[in-house]
């Protein structure tokens, strides 16, 4: 900070700004850390960080699972304890060979670097478990990951990523991780759900259309009799009001 902030901070806590770290007693450090997160602080510069992209997530999608529905969202820079960082997800829904009663696959990434033990101990996956997957269509235990034919990956770009151990197995539980994690987790699921609806949609559409298409043959016979206008004219026409009416439902 500057030292016109720093002189803010310590009016604020009552502490001279000339003062010694060895001489600040245990009240005067509470007061200083209530200052410090009273006071606005300009944010570090976000310049620094390397995330994935959202164009490079889908193309390594893409090129490892087939899917019916990819999506990917880049959050723009956040700041915990003074560390900018950035989070990244990726989601491909619908996955080939993937079972809809199973658990999705849950890839985490620090710095492009895959996260391959303790998922447990994870902020990734104390997020992901954490979102109310139910409100975007998907069935989810207490506690548990959803399950559904999906594979999600999130990566975290940091210049400083706080691991929970010396091994870089798992990230620490900071609240604006976490918080960040799931507003991305929310805007993959709206996208995912908004896709699913759409689809359903869609096959009722063509449902209907089916089913209309069955008996239009006997009712132009039918409407020919009664009105001897022409069967081929009346069945012409009752085909462009079924298209006409049933058209969200085609591709």
């Amino acid at each position: 900070v500057s030292p016109r902030i720093a002189k803010e901070i310590c009016a604020k806590a009552g502490v001279p700004d000339n003062s010694s770290p060895r001489r600040i007693a245990q009240q005067e450090a509470e007061n200083l850390y209530k200052a410090i997160n009273a006071t606005k602080i300009m944010a570090p510069p976000t310049d620094c960080l390397s995330p994935i992209g959202e164009s490079h997530i889908l193309v390594g999608l893409k090129s490892v699972v087939k899917a019916d529905f990819y999506t990917s969202v880049t959050r723009s820079p956040a700041i915990y304890r003074g560390n900018p960082f950035q989070i990244e997800i990726g989601m491909a829904y619908g996955v080939e060979g993937y079972a809809a009663d199973d658990l999705i696959t849950l890839n985490r990434y620090a710095n492009r670097v895959p996260l391959l033990y303790q998922p447990g101990a994870c902020a990734i996956t104390k997020a992901v478990i954490g979102t109310d997957w139910r409100n975007y269509g998907l069935s989810q235990s207490k506690s548990s990951l959803p399950a559904a034919p999906m594979l999600l990956m999130v990566h975290m770009a940091s210049v400083w990523v706080p691991f929970t151990s010396e091994a870089k197995e798992a990230i620490a539980h900071y609240t604006e991780i976490i918080r960040e994690i799931k507003l991305a987790l929310q805007e993959c699921g709206r996208r995912m759900n908004s896709f699913v609806r759409k689809r359903e949609k869609t096959e009722y559409e063509l449902k209907r259309r089916s089913i209309f298409e069955m008996y239009i043959e006997e009712l132009s016979i039918a409407l020919n009799d009664i009105s001897a206008c022409g069967k081929e004219k009346v069945k012409k026409q009752l085909l462009s009001i079924a298209r006409e009416k049933t058209k969200s439902g085609e591709i």
